[in-house]
């Protein structure tokens, strides 16, 4: 179990209005410097098929992928122990200071990738920063037999009512 501190910077601009909150980048994704970085996690895969873009390679196409649909990317936790990139193992959780974050944003709307973040969020963000985080299932490669990619991919779809103003103007069935 190593002790780890978040080595990335939050990924927003001034027009993000929703916010994806993951637990700790895994050791794939603190080596590549960026977000969802594991070659099979389908994150990127997910949000490109949403928004019918093309899949992302760079950490800038990436970062362009999310701003240009007002969707900001960081993650719960600021440091914790961790054995690699089992959010089960996490001991110690230290948050990132998410209210600080939202206060100088548009954004309205937090979700959360996977239990442990849901959890950590809860317990640890929720009562600074006076909004509930909506929970998505992970994407990484060791949810791949609790959610298929079409599941994910019907999950993750209510990203839209938050980040399409056309979507969010004729979705009535909420």
């Amino acid at each position: 179990m190593e002790t780890v501190v978040h080595p990335l910077k939050p990924v927003f601009d001034r027009n993000s209005r929703v916010l994806i909150l993951g637990t700790m980048p895994s050791p794939k994704s603190r080596e590549a410097g960026f977000y969802y970085s594991h070659p099979q996690n389908r994150f990127w895969r997910i949000l490109a098929e949403l928004y019918g873009a093309p899949l992302p390679r760079t950490n800038e196409e990436k970062t362009a992928l999310v701003l240009s649909h007002r969707i900001a990317l960081w993650d719960v936790l600021k440091s914790c122990r961790i054995d690699g990139a089992d959010d089960g193992s996490i001991r110690d959780p230290v948050p990132n200071d998410i209210a600080a974050l939202i206060q100088n944003t548009k954004i309205g709307t937090i979700f959360t990738t996977g239990t442990k973040s849901a959890a950590l969020y809860r317990r640890l963000c929720r009562k600074s920063t006076g909004l509930d985080a909506l929970p998505l299932p992970s994407t990484s490669p060791a949810n791949c037999r609790h959610y298929t990619y079409e599941k994910l991919l019907e999950a993750y779809r209510i990203l839209l009512r938050y980040t399409n103003d056309r979507e969010m103007t004729t979705d009535v069935d909420g």
